[in-house]
């Protein structure tokens, strides 16, 4: 796995100051995207065990939130070699005490069918996703922590709870 960049004090990818980590690959190839440099497999950095160490040195401050991964697409099948472990390492070293959040392109309801057992743990340790292509004909700058007005921020703790799509309380409009 590859990755485009960390920004370490990020504010427009999820509630509070963040650290965000933007993997390389994607196949989605959305019309507008932000980030269309990272579409490509091999663009950036190798992703490591010291890049590991770093993001959870990286979140320790108490005014880090949480973690917020981007892309590129990282619900890719390559990507989940670096991510999975990543996340089990968040968990372990802050439990609850840090928020992880996801964005992918494919749908909730479309992760959920995917036979991959990586994808489906992944799931299982992120507390909010973020789902849906980008449609730039849906574009809309007023939306909270997205792009596109079919995109939603899900809040992953209850919905796996309720067994049903519940919404973050930020999905909505400035």
């Amino acid at each position: 796995m590859k990755y485009a960049k960390i920004k370490k004090y990020d504010v427009s990818n999820g509630v509070g100051v963040r650290v965000s980590l933007f993997v390389s690959g994607c196949t989605h190839h959305c019309k507008g995207c932000f980030n269309a440099e990272a579409w490509d497999f091999n663009y950036g950095t190798d992703f490591t065990e010291a890049t590991i160490k770093e993001i959870i040195a990286t979140l320790k401050p108490d005014y880090i939130r949480g973690l917020s991964i981007l892309g590129g697409e990282p619900f890719e099948l390559i990507n989940q070699e670096g991510l999975l472990p990543l996340l089990k390492k968040v968990r372990e070293v802050y439990q609850d005490k840090k928020d992880i959040w996801a964005y992918s392109g494919y749908l909730y309801e479309e992760l959920k069918e995917m036979k991959n057992k990586e994808i489906k743990e992944v799931l299982e340790l992120i507390d909010v996703l973020v789902d849906g292509k980008f449609i730039e004909d849906l574009k809309d700058p007023l939306l909270y922590f997205r792009g596109s007005s079919n995109q939603r921020i899900i809040d992953m703790n209850k919905t796996r709870k309720s067994k049903k799509v519940i919404l973050h309380e930020k999905n909505t409009r400035r």
